[in-house]
């Protein structure tokens, strides 16, 4: 067999030269999966299912036999789709505890000619070194203030000039509001998404500090782990503000040219906490094409709830810094001003 065992720090530095091949089923595939990786399932949902419940009632032998049983007649086609996905005949491959399914998926391929790598411990290894990374200890400044003062943009822009930066509304796919997710992609898993932050997290060192924004506990259906959100609302904040027609400007730029009735569901969502007045004056607007208005009544609800959470969370280190009327060039330098001025306690590069 062209197999070769390896464990997971020479399984991540080989994914950059060779693709990976998970060999789950689809559904836990979808729950989270090594980024990067092609799902061709050995067992399926259902297939999976089956197995699962014969090892469970009648032991490990006859769910092998009935493993083969509903995996054999399929045996040509993975190797088939395995050729047109992997025409250089390499792969990294796992499953989840990098046991039978791997295995199984090892020899059947290295029959038809594959060089296979496979991970120690499977995906299991990989999981624990997600949830570990996304939970440790690590140095943020964080950027608040009030919906459309554009701390996306400004992370966006810091980025460019070299800072270390984690987006996670980009990473959750969602803005964080009853609007967020709009002209958004479908949300990963929580474990998903644990998994992104992680990798890039992977990629910043301990010693560096890292641009985050402030968030909620909860971004659309992606809720952020206890430890890591505790360590945001620790971290020294950066409360930028602008003038109430930047911010009306900004969301309009962002949020005007969605369509007319996903807005208008959004508004119906709050309406328990807008009010039928505020609600169906929104929706007018919004129908009207009068933005510039319905935004205005969104910002009286969401400038309330943000200054409700800011007051919930008092930090050692708070920054006022108003960028009313500066374009992002000016902006960046005064952040990165404010950052050299940051007093760090028990910081993790000493």
């Amino acid at each position: 067999m062209k197999e070769t065992l390896i464990d997971l720090d020479r399984f991540l530095a080989m994914r950059e030269s060779i693709p990976i091949l998970d060999a789950r089923s689809e559904g836990e595939f979808i729950q989270g999966h090594i980024p990067g990786s092609i799902n061709l399932p050995i067992l399926n949902n259902e297939e999976r299912k089956i197995v699962g419940t014969i090892y469970k009632q009648q032991g490990n032998q006859e769910a092998i036999i009935k493993g083969f049983e509903l995996v054999g007649p399929r045996f040509s086609s993975i190797i088939q789709e395995a050729l047109a996905l992997f025409p250089e005949k390499k792969i990294l491959t796992y499953c989840w505890r990098g046991g039978m399914r791997s295995e199984i998926m090892s020899w059947l391929l290295s029959m038809a000619g594959f060089q296979i790598l496979r991970l120690k411990g499977g995906y299991k290894t990989y999981r624990t070194l997600t949830y570990e990374t996304v939970r440790a200890k690590r140095d943020f400044i964080v950027l608040g203030g009030k919906t459309g003062v554009g701390k996306t943009v400004l992370l966006h822009g810091l980025k460019k000039m070299g800072e270390s930066v984690i987006d996670l509304e980009d990473l959750a796919k969602h803005k964080g509001s009853s609007f967020g997710g709009i002209g958004q992609p479908t949300q990963p898993s929580i474990e998903h998404f644990e998994n992104l932050l992680a990798e890039e997290l992977f990629k910043i060192p301990l010693s560096e500090k890292i641009w985050i924004e402030n968030e909620s506990r909860r971004i659309g259906k992606v809720n952020l782990a206890d430890e890591l959100y505790s360590n945001i609302i620790a971290s020294p904040l950066i409360e930028i503000s602008k003038s109430e027609s930047e911010r009306i400007n900004h969301i309009a730029e962002e949020y005007a040219i969605l369509p007319q009735n996903e807005l208008l569901e959004a508004v119906k969502r709050l309406q328990k906490k807008l009010g039928g007045k505020r609600t169906a004056e929104a929706i007018e607007d919004i129908i009207a094409h009068r933005h510039s208005s319905w935004i205005a009544n969104m910002l009286v609800y969401y400038d309330k709830t943000y200054g409700f959470e800011l007051d919930s969370h008092k930090r050692e280190q708070k920054f006022p810094l108003d960028l009313s009327n500066m374009d992002i060039e000016e902006s960046i330098q005064q952040l990165l001003a404010i950052k050299h001025n940051i007093q760090w306690k028990n910081q993790l590069s000493d």
